[in-house]
């Protein structure tokens, strides 16, 4: 496994850089942010969604493929707004009504198509893949669009290097287990060297903007010092944490391992995006936090 993950860990990071890159050469040739970003955060979404499916269908919730796919796509289209982009129209009547609309077009759905017994539980399951990949994934392309590529590269860095101090950490040295019950391999000894990882990683990262001069560039308007930069990174790195054990605990579920065998050495999309999903919307706070702070003068 770690042989995979030594040859498509980089190329998984060149495709992401390169998507990124093409991101900031549009909105500058057409002053319109995420145009790449979007549609890939679609596709990674219903990529997602066709694993979550598989899950939900080894327990007998026999969510449709079709009406899932257009419940992350309708939930990621209605939370990446930003308040410019909405006029008049509140952001909260914006999402509420993408809920009750996926909610409505799910029971009809399923009404049409299986019997009674099996219409509560495939309308969870759509709504949970609505919430879990549309809404939290629309997160990402807010803070694309309201920041710069390299912010959001940041984000992805430092959560992602949680993975790789934990991983590392645990196989050198872990002894005690975190949570033997839902996911034997994580140890306490990974735990902590995952946090130091994702808070070193944070603090040299704002520590090398700011020594350069770029922090504007990246961040445009904030102000972050290193000590905010580690409780940033320790958020991201624990939250992350969170998001890999809300995904081991419905793979258990299903009884499986990995989400699928898309991606080798890292097992399927959603073993991938799992952490990203549930920081983003702790970035996109911990940032509005900042920007207040950076406006009142108290960062």
């Amino acid at each position: 496994m770690l042989r995979y993950r030594l040859i498509f860990g980089p190329l998984l990071i060149l495709g992401l850089v390169g998507a990124l890159l093409l991101d900031e050469i549009l909105e500058a040739r057409f002053g319109v942010p995420a145009l790449v970003m979007l549609p890939m955060m679609f596709i990674v979404g219903v990529l997602g969604a066709q694993e979550l499916i598989v899950m939900l269908h080894r327990r007998n919730i026999l969510v449709g493929p079709r009406i899932t796919s257009v419940a992350v796509v309708l939930g990621m289209t209605a939370s990446s707004f930003v308040t410019s982009e909405l006029g008049g129209v509140s952001g909260v009547a914006l999402v509420c009504t993408a809920c009750v609309l996926t909610l409505l077009m799910a029971f009809l759905y399923y009404a049409m198509h299986q019997s009674a017994e099996g219409v509560a539980a495939a309308v969870s399951g759509t709504l949970l893949a609505f919430v879990y990949l549309g809404l939290m994934g629309g997160f990402l392309v807010v803070l694309r669009k309201e920041h710069s590529v390299w912010l959001v590269a940041g984000i992805l860095l430092v959560t992602k290097s949680y993975d790789i101090g934990a991983y590392f950490t645990g196989r050198l040295i872990g002894r005690h287990k975190l949570i033997l019950w839902l996911s034997p391999g994580k140890t306490w000894e990974g735990l902590f060297g995952g946090l130091a990882t994702s808070t070193l990683i944070a603090v040299l990262a704002v520590w090398a903007c700011n020594k350069t001069g770029v922090i504007d560039g990246v961040a445009p308007g904030l102000q972050v010092n290193l000590w905010q930069a580690a409780i940033i990174g320790l958020l991201f790195g624990l939250f992350g944490q969170g998001g890999d054990l809300v995904a081991s605990r419905i793979k258990r579920d299903a009884g499986m391992k990995d989400s699928s065998r898309t991606l080798p050495g890292f097992g399927g999309v959603l073993d991938v995006i799992d952490s990203p999903l549930v920081v983003a919307p702790v970035a996109y706070w911990a940032f509005y936090v900042l920007a207040v702070f950076s406006e009142t003068g108290t960062a």
